[in-house]
């Protein structure tokens, strides 16, 4: 354990660096530089206090975390989970998130896990690393560790202190996380559950330096794709040495259908591509649905069926009801839309690669990639950096693959790919269509007897997971890989059990191969099934002419469930609605085991064009015990407000051969200009463990606004978007 003050900088030390951009300001090191720890590619045993938490000579800690920044807020919720344990102020507390070797393999940033795996493991460790340090000091001085408290960096007894570093002598804690005796974020709470600033909103609101996109190297080139037609598309030709006299031509790079440019400069290079796109010639076959409606289509497609839950007889009690209805429900194609178009940079030197990435999983990521190059893992190095928007599996793992493709190929300098508009638009893995059909029957009091549910769906789900086929350029490639199948077919079915109490039930879930490639976007199936379930929860408390709320209280046990509800009728209570407006509710419990989430839509529908203005939405949300109740509220906002851009704008479009959605004029999305007003009130929990809430809105928040253009205008919208001709029409 003895180590010299050289080693421990080598092995444990941490430097900030900055990367210039383009001559301009250096690129904060806390998001884009990885750590000058020294370690293998070996992932760090989680089961060890030292895979989690650094001491640095400074007198700061060094948190380590597997997941990454999305835009979440979660690296200032792990600090304030860190800094409580270790009763540490916050400015001692450094974040090292997501770089493979160096921080702990904790899977993909995906599901609302994050505060729910890293927090709580990062609590159990910093927890441990306190009374460890705690009992070393006890044992050194002969106090009772009753006398003892580590504060700031120091352990502190009746007339004596000692740095962490001292007492360590340049070690670092390396037992194995335990079960402390007390979670300070339970019991104290000094920084748990106070709204703490994200430094990082600054940055960006500025416009400084911060994503991947923002990361300039020294003597670095650029890269471009040039796309085919179509996903089947093949090379057929093209004259390679067209280019040899263009500005800044480096390097073109064909491997089977994969076809890529290399530039000096980043203009340079967008100029070749187009001037590539022109020259190369493709086979190409017409093979999209384009003359059949998509909703028609799909039941076409083989299925694969399952009963998802079979409680009782739902069907004999639907038809002995005094009350029956049914509706079906439909969601199109949509889209990531990040503001910022994938983008990744990489090296490969000494036959070994690196890369900076908004990848959501960069241990998933690199054995991909270790597979689809055919070398071992140990020699990848993926380093996580946030990315301009990310609400799921986007394109991120694409464009690192293809910056890893061309980095290969020209070896020694850092190789910057960043994707266009029409790259992020026409090659995403998006969010599948579904289609949601509904039965139920109500007795003379409005109870609903018997509830039958069926959902059709895509996989939800095709993130790299070792295997190449869930990269989009492996596909190109000469080897031959595919098409990576349907993917996470559970996706398909979240929340599409009911949580209301319904004595018979009977889901049935049938799962296709659509045409398009899909996976994992915010809240997978559970916004389509949630928009389902909460817009015909709606049309049933209208057939039995009871007040919406009500309804649902009526069909909830669950206490907290009904506190959600009760505090919004409240905060809505007092709303004046003029002509023309309406308000509309919705409610889930995500997953039907993590947050609650309550939600109400204040529109404004003017009859004679059809033109829905989306007032204000207020929340109330219960996620369990709260970290950062700002950051909570941020991420239902921005939830809630994405919802009702799905909700009134968005779906994909294409013709025979591939989309058309290709700018924001084809694919539009909320403006600044239509965004509600927004009111969220969050339910603290200290008592019940904390859940992750940045897919809660999703379903709920589109229910909601399709109930209220109901409540408004008295049509049923029940096929996304929500257009202004539908409206007119009806």
């Amino acid at each position: 354990m003895e180590t010299t003050r050289r080693n421990f900088l080598q092995q444990l030390g941490y430097v900030s660096i900055g990367f210039s951009l383009m001559g301009a300001a250096p690129v904060p090191h806390s998001f884009l530089a990885p750590s000058k720890m020294r370690g293998s590619g070996k992932r760090p045993d989680q089961n060890h206090i030292n895979a989690w938490l650094h001491l640095l000579e400074n007198g700061k800690v060094l948190i380590m975390s597997g997941k990454v920044e999305l835009g979440q807020g979660l690296r200032t919720a792990l600090k304030q989970i860190a800094a409580e344990e270790l009763d540490t102020r916050l400015d001692l507390i450094e974040m090292q998130m997501a770089e493979t070797g160096k921080t702990p393999d904790e899977g993909y940033t995906a599901g609302s896990y994050s505060i729910q795996s890293s927090g709580m493991a990062i609590r159990n460790a910093a927890a441990s690393a306190r009374e460890t340090v705690l009992k070393m000091a006890s044992e050194k001085w002969g106090i009772p560790i009753s006398q003892l408290q580590l504060k700031d960096g120091e352990v502190i007894g009746p007339k004596q202190k000692i740095s962490l570093h001292q007492l360590l002598a340049g070690r670092q804690i390396e037992q194995e996380v335990g079960t402390p005796s007390e979670f300070k974020g339970k019991t104290v709470r000094r920084f748990v559950g106070k709204p703490v600033p994200r430094k990082d909103i600054e940055d960006m609101v500025r416009g400084n330096p911060i994503f991947v996109q923002d990361l300039r190297f020294p003597d670095m080139v650029h890269a471009r794709t040039v796309r085919p037609p179509s996903y089947t598309s093949e090379f057929v030709s093209m004259n390679e040495s067209d280019f040899d006299t263009q500005p800044g031509f480096l390097k073109l790079v064909r491997k089977g259908n994969f076809i890529g440019i290399l530039a000096e400069e980043e203009y340079q290079t967008i100029q070749i591509m187009e001037r590539a796109k022109k020259s190369v010639q493709w086979k190409s076959e017409d093979y999209l649905p384009a003359n059949t409606p998509l909703k028609d289509y799909l039941k076409t497609l083989p299925l694969e069926t399952k009963t998802q839950e079979d409680k009782g007889d739902a069907q004999t009690a639907i038809d002995q009801s005094q009350k029956r209805h049914s509706a079906s429900y439909f969601k199109p194609y949509i889209m990531h839309a990040p503001n910022g178009p994938s983008c990744a940079v990489a090296i490969f030197e000494d036959e070994k690669l690196k890369i900076w990435s908004h990848s959501q999983g960069i241990y998933p990521l690199r054995n991909s990639l270790a597979a689809l190059f055919k070398m071992s893992e140990d020699d990848i190095h993926i380093i996580g950096v946030p990315g301009s928007g990310c609400y799921g599996h986007n394109a991120a793992d694409d464009a690192a693959t293809e910056a890893a493709l061309m980095a290969v190929e020209y070896p020694g300098r850092h190789v910057r790919l960043q994707w266009m508009r029409d790259d992020e638009n026409g090659w995403e893995p998006y969010g599948t269509a579904m289609i949601v059909e509904l039965k139920a029957g109500l007795d003379a009091n409005g109870k609903i007897n018997g509830w039958q549910y069926e959902v059709w769906s895509d996989g939800h789900s095709n993130r790299p997971d070792g295997t190449p086929e869930s990269l989009l350029p492996a596909r190109f490639l000469d080897e031959g890989y595919g098409a990576p199948g349907i993917g996470y077919k559970g996706g398909a079915v979240r929340n599409s059990v009911p949580y209301y109490t319904i004595d018979a039930v009977n889901v049935q879930s049938h799962i296709f191969l659509g045409p398009l490639r899909t996976s994992s976007l915010r809240a997978l199936g559970a916004y389509a099934n949630l928009f389902a379930l909460e817009c015909f929860m709606d049309e049933l408390a209208h057939k039995a002419d009871i007040d919406p709320i009500e309804f649902r209280l009526m069909h909830l046990k669950d206490p907290r469930s009904i506190d959600c509800l009760q505090k919004l009728r409240k905060n809505t209570s007092r709303i004046d609605l003029a002509e023309g407006e309406g308000l509309g509710y919705a409610f889930c419990h995500y997953k039907n085991e993590t947050a609650y989430f309550a939600v109400a839509a204040h529109v404004k529908v003017d009859r004679k064009n059809g033109a829905v203005q989306l007032k204000k939405m207020w929340a109330v949300i219960d996620a369990g015990e709260t970290i950062n109740p700002d950051g909570l509220k941020n991420q239902t906002e921005g939830g809630m407000i994405q919802s009702a851009s799905w909700a009134l704008k968005e779906a994909v479009r294409y013709d025979a051969r591939h989309i058309t959605s290709l700018d924001w004029n084809s694919y539009p999305i909320l403006r600044f200009p239509e965004t509600p007003e927004t009111e969220v009130e969050v339910i603290d929990r200290p008592d019940q463990p904390p859940v992750g809430a940045g897919e809660v809105a999703q379903g709920p928040a589109t229910a909601a606004v399709i109930n209220a253009i109901f409540n408004t205008t008295g049509v049923r919208i029940r096929e996304l978007p929500v257009t202004t001709d539908a409206l007119i029409n009806a």
